[in-house]
């Protein structure tokens, strides 16, 4: 039996003394303790199985930390915490208390920069290597690992633009495995595609940057890449090394489904087999969206879907599948997503742009200078408002409220339920004169039969859910759900207000003579969202009522459950019936 070569290393340091003819033993046991943990612990699977030798190859030639690995968003990054020193800790990955499920700063020494979003690594370590040089340093390396995805995102080739007229020491590593969650998209994709066949070699865009191209190579010969990773360490400037990669390498279902495989949930670490989750009664959010759409498409024909390389995780796959040329994936392009959609718009189209709340944060100008300052009426579904778990901070929905309630023109809309989101989604394409945001949580719903006959919202209006004394419970969006729970014994009244933007005035000038004492509840930042806006009311028409806002406490929440998230800051069904109970 061969003596286990992982369990003898706990940094970089111990991984360098390895013998190199010993690496692909280190890779199928680093494959093997990736697969064990995640499937029990669940987690990003396929896409640190397909960068394992790639992993091992850049701590064996680079003298990390010291020498300065970013990579991309960070689903990738599994194999390098486990050799970076967190093998031990690797079964609390992106569980509440234990480590992220992406490279972060305050973590490890190892993690030289922060990520979850795309695009973002070439950017990062080329300030790094200018830094580097500006110190008087030149022998430090800087490597940045992007996927054939990302680099597609416009930063990306920001990044690539700037880069090509330094000679900042900087290499660019493209994981090029023709997927990003969903398979990768647009021009740049079948030119990354035409390279492999090795049709385009003579011109290479790369080479046309001014940056030193390399490759393709495998990516799964590990004595190539280090052969290879070697070499560009003597090379001056900026560089660029392209690798032909698998994701879920190694693992045979994960090869064969790599959207399904990208995040399994449980599996059986010896056949691969999906462990079946219990079934629901409930439908997920993304799902509701992603029919409703595709039922409204077939009766208003001017409608059409746009998402940024989120087909699955928005359900925009559904219209994608029935009516391919009314719904686009756009790549990981968020600014495009949003000005594409306002474009659609002035030539009398009905855009539903679906995209994440963390990730439209990408295209706030595009949503300001774009489309609300025009009055596009441009439709944002907002998906994965709100906690949304295990990914973390880079990935909460909890400022959409606050980024966006600040800009003139835009209405502003959290569904209850499934009912409301089908209804507001055909309320919006009904002829709407200016923009509007509809966020809705992560995670399914609370209502079996929720493909009702559609009815129109009233624009502004909020509801009266529950009918009581001395306090009033404002909420805004799916956090109702808990809100109505805590209150089942308490003589409160409940509102759900539905619009943040604009505010039902009529109804809060009722609310504000009637009861003493409101209390607002969102899963937004506290700071600017629903709760500063009834304040605002408050303040402006000179209300002296006892105010209490319940929300996103002002900092970076990390991951753990929803229920448990929202447990540790009072917004879970215990902790809201305490805070109601005191009044």
């Amino acid at each position: 039996m061969q003596k286990s070569l992982l369990n003898t290393i706990n940094s970089p340091k111990e991984l360098r003394l390895l013998n190199q003819k010993d690496l692909p033993q280190l890779a199928q046991e680093l494959r093997d303790f990736i697969i064990n943990i995640v499937a029990t612990k669940e987690g990003h699977l396929g896409a640190s199985l397909g960068v394992v030798e790639l992993t091992i190859a850049l701590h064996y030639v680079f003298n990390t930390p010291e020498d300065q690995l970013i990579w991309d968003v960070g689903h990738q990054a599994y194999g390098h915490k486990i050799l970076t020193g967190r093998k031990d800790l690797f079964h609390t990955n992106r569980q509440m208390g234990g480590i992220s499920g992406f490279p972060k700063r305050d973590e490890s020494e190892y993690d030289a920069f922060g990520v979850g979003h795309a695009s973002t690594s070439i950017s990062a370590a080329l300030g790094m290597a200018i830094a580097s040089q500006l110190k008087g340093d030149l022998e430090k390396q800087h490597i940045a690992v992007i996927g054939d995805a990302s680099i597609a995102g416009g930063m990306a080739f920001e990044g690539l633009n700037h880069a090509g007229v330094t000679n900042a020491n900087v290499l660019i590593i493209l994981n090029d495995n023709a997927i990003g969650i969903d398979p990768s998209v647009g021009a740049l994709k079948q030119y990354l595609t035409n390279v492999k066949k090795g049709i385009h070699r003579k011109n290479n865009i790369i080479k046309a940057l001014n940056i030193d191209y390399s490759g393709p190579i495998d990516g799964h010969d590990i004595n190539k890449i280090i052969s290879e990773l070697k070499r560009l360490k003597t090379v001056k400037g900026p560089k660029f090394l392209h690798i032909i990669t698998t994701k879920g390498k190694g693992l045979k279902q994960a090869e064969q489904d790599q959207v399904k495989y990208h995040a399994p949930g449980k599996f059986d670490a010896t056949t691969g087999d999906l462990i079946s989750k219990a079934p629901s009664n409930f439908t997920k959010y993304q799902d509701v969206f992603g029919h409703t759409i595709v039922e409204l498409a077939k009766q208003n024909k001017n409608i059409v879907g746009i998402t940024p390389a989120m087909p699955t995780g928005s359900s925009l796959k559904y219209m994608m599948e029935t009516m391919p040329h009314r719904a686009f994936d756009v790549g990981i392009a968020e600014q495009h997503a949003v000005t594409l959609a306002a474009g659609m718009a002035t030539q009398g189209l009905v855009p539903f742009c679906n995209i994440y709340s963390t990730f439209l944060q990408r295209a706030y100008d595009q949503i300001i200078h774009d489309v609300a300052l025009q009055k596009l009426p441009v439709i944002f579904c907002l998906d994965r408002a709100g906690l949304v778990g295990e990914d973390g901070a880079t990935h909460h929905g909890v400022f959409d409220i606050s980024y966006l309630r600040c800009i003139p023109n835009l209405i502003i809309f959290a569904p209850r339920n499934e009912v409301e989101l089908r209804n507001i989604m055909y309320t919006a394409q009904l002829g709407l004169q200016q923009p509007m945001a509809i966020r809705y949580p992560r995670g399914t719903g609370i209502t079996v039969d929720w493909k009702q006959p559609f009815e129109t919202i009233a624009i502004g209006k909020g509801i009266q859910l529950k009918a009581g004394n001395n306090l009033a419970v404002l909420s805004i969006g799916t956090i109702a759900k808990n809100v109505t729970e805590a209150i089942l014994d308490l003589e409160v009244s409940h509102y759900d207000m539905r619009f943040v933007k604009p505010l039902d005035d009529t109804l809060l000038h009722c609310i504000f003579k009637k009861h003493q004492t409101i209390v607002t509840v969102e899963d937004n930042s506290i700071k600017g969202g629903f709760g500063s806006a009834i304040l605002e009311f408050a303040a402006t028409h000179n209300y002296k009522n006892t105010i209490k806002v319940l929300g996103i406490p002002d900092t970076f929440m990390e991951h753990g459950s929803v229920t448990e998230l929202q447990k540790s800051i009072g917004l879970g069904v215990e902790g809201l019936n305490k805070c109601f109970s005191k009044f």
